[in-house]
């Protein structure tokens, strides 16, 4: 008969994310983990085979609820402008997974259009709800998405942290003037 364990792996990676929802990735150790769980890391190390994989499905799951902001985005009337504002809002609700997501040091710096497709797993339906705007070229497009990534990455990182706030008025008057500015200019109206 295979051993009852004292908790799902589920459990333990909700209460791995809600450790790191309260106090980032720092305080992920299996002690800490055991502790939340009222328990040894016994049960921990049953079900996984050491923090790594621990920590690596509670990555997954994070993404998961990131996945889940971005389909909010695309779903939205102007769908690029959704999902950089879902990604803003994603910062603001969850700061310490979008630090862990997009604030990582992850391998050897690139350039932005070689960085964006590994660190969002979303990027292509993101590049085309670009593309399906005025009917941008994928070169037209690519640049677009660059830039307003980068603006929306600089907000968001002002907000996880705290270094800034924003309403969310705020937000979209600025998303809004960035995306008809850059969009002007990439059609030839440089009027300035």
């Amino acid at each position: 008969m295979p051993p009852k364990y004292k908790f799902t792996k589920e459990e333990i990676i909700e209460a791995s994310l809600n450790m790191i929802r309260e106090s980032g990735t720092e305080s992920i150790t299996a002690r800490a983990l055991a502790e939340r769980l009222g328990s040894s890391s016994k049960p921990i190390f049953s079900l996984f085979r050491n923090m790594d994989e621990v920590m690596h499905e509670t990555v997954k799951a994070i993404k998961n609820i990131y996945n889940q902001y971005i389909v909010i985005g695309l779903s939205s009337d102007l769908p690029f402008k959704g999902v950089g504002t879902q990604y803003i809002l994603f910062a603001k609700n969850e700061p310490n997974f979008f630090k862990l997501l997009f604030m990582n040091h992850c391998g050897e710096a690139s350039d932005v259009l070689s960085t964006l497709p590994d660190i969002d797993d979303n990027y292509k339906e993101i590049l085309l709800s670009v593309q399906m705007y005025d009917s941008l070229s994928e070169f037209e497009a690519k640049k677009l998405y660059k830039h307003l990534w980068i603006y929306t990455h600089g907000i968001a990182s002002l907000i996880a942290t705290d270094v800034c706030c924003f309403t969310a008025e705020e937000i979209g008057e600025m998303m809004t003037e960035v995306f008809k500015s850059l969009v002007n200019n990439m059609k030839g109206d440089n009027s300035l």
